[in-house]
């Protein structure tokens, strides 16, 4: 598949990631994504530059921060310094948050506050002036600097140790409904989808940020676009859809985080997103055998996962490609697999799928 790119997920638990992305490069993958929740997690960034000095050709990414946790200008300078340090290997992977927020007290950001977020974040990659904003800064009791009277201050905000001969970080929104879809078509440089791999959805999705990025004067062609997919290889499809269970509860929740699904599914599944919706808990978030895990049918699990022998998954992929996606963000096992369970489907993706895909 013509510039296909394999991705997968990590931790930023500290003393594991630097082993994950040296072995994660000797078995050929493009590209390593690494969670950024606080509370389940090690820092993300710190996780990114470390497994960058391990790896020489891997690609890194946060996957995904948010547009809470951090303000603009401090994300945008650690995306930046990875940047450099990797020798221009780094992607910011970004969505509206989930776990990181959940585990605050707090809903995903609103579609303004995100688009407004990655307005600013983008105009700091681009080493721009970006203007101070009392309104989403000046929070819990904070006040302009114009209150203590100095002679000389800024008066716009600059990362201003950029010294422009590393390419600008590319930004890559975690998109699943058609707000943050079009916010991302004119905001960002990528668009990794997660509504699942049922091609009536990733096609809807495709072409609502293609139609956006045109409406906002851009060419489609310039974003750049992939998805997330739970996928097992095993000549037993039911053991294959067993094995990612757990991840696919997740993943679909993001398609009916509000209770409402986003975007065209078929009537037999509306049923089944709804319940897992309702049944969703965080403590057991892309777990085996959770709650939202045991709502979920065949059918619902097809469509939100690619699970089945290696021709199958193959074919599927190489479907999802002639749709214009290249970069594929493989998840496989959700945690509470039997251990050899999941370093025995890992070795199939590796062993079997990467040479098929990647050659």
């Amino acid at each position: 598949m013509q510039n296909a790119e394999l991705w997968t997920a990590s931790i930023g638990t500290p003393g594991f990631a630097t082993r994950r992305a040296r072995q994660l490069e000797e078995e050929g993958w493009t590209g390593m994504g690494i969670v950024d929740s606080q509370c389940l997690s090690g820092d993300a960034y710190v996780a990114c530059a470390l497994a960058a000095a391990a790896t020489t050709n891997l690609r890194i990414a946060t996957a995904v921060t948010n547009s809470v946790t951090r303000h603009p200008a401090v994300a945008a300078t650690a995306a930046a310094t990875v940047q450099a340090e990797s020798g221009g290997r780094f992607v910011l992977g970004i969505g509206r948050g989930d776990s990181a927020l959940a585990y605050l007290g707090l809903a995903p950001a609103p579609p303004a506050q995100f688009e407004h977020h990655l307005r600013r974040l983008q105009g700091y990659l681009r080493g721009e002036e970006v203007p101070f904003d009392m309104e989403a800064d000046a929070v819990n009791g904070l006040k302009s600097a114009d209150t203590l009277h100095m002679d000389s201050a800024p008066t716009t905000s600059r990362l201003r140790w950029l010294r422009g001969g590393e390419a600008k970080v590319p930004v890559d929104v975690a998109a699943s409904g058609p707000k943050v879809i079009e916010i991302a078509a004119r905001h960002a440089d990528a668009i990794t989808f997660a509504v699942g791999v049922d091609p009536d959805r990733l096609g809807w999705a495709v072409a609502h940020a293609r139609a956006a990025r045109a409406a906002a004067g851009l060419d489609p062609d310039t974003l750049q676009l992939g998805t997330y997919v739970p996928l097992a290889v095993d000549d037993d499809r039911a053991r294959a859809r067993e094995l990612l269970r757990g991840g696919v509860g997740s993943y679909a929740r993001f398609s009916v985080m509000h209770g409402t699904v986003a975007g065209p599914v078929a009537e037999s599944q509306r049923g089944t997103l709804e319940a897992v919706h309702k049944a969703y808990d965080m403590h057991a978030h892309f777990s085996h055998g959770s709650r939202q895990s045991q709502q979920l049918d065949d059918e619902a699990i097809d469509a939100f996962a690619i699970a089945g022998p290696l021709s199958y998954c193959v074919e599927r992929l190489a479907q999802l490609h002639e749709m214009g996606l290249r970069r594929f963000y493989l998840t496989g096992p959700g945690r509470g697999v039997d251990a050899d369970a999941a370093k025995a489907a890992h070795r199939r993706l590796v062993d079997e799928l990467i040479p098929a895909v990647l050659g």
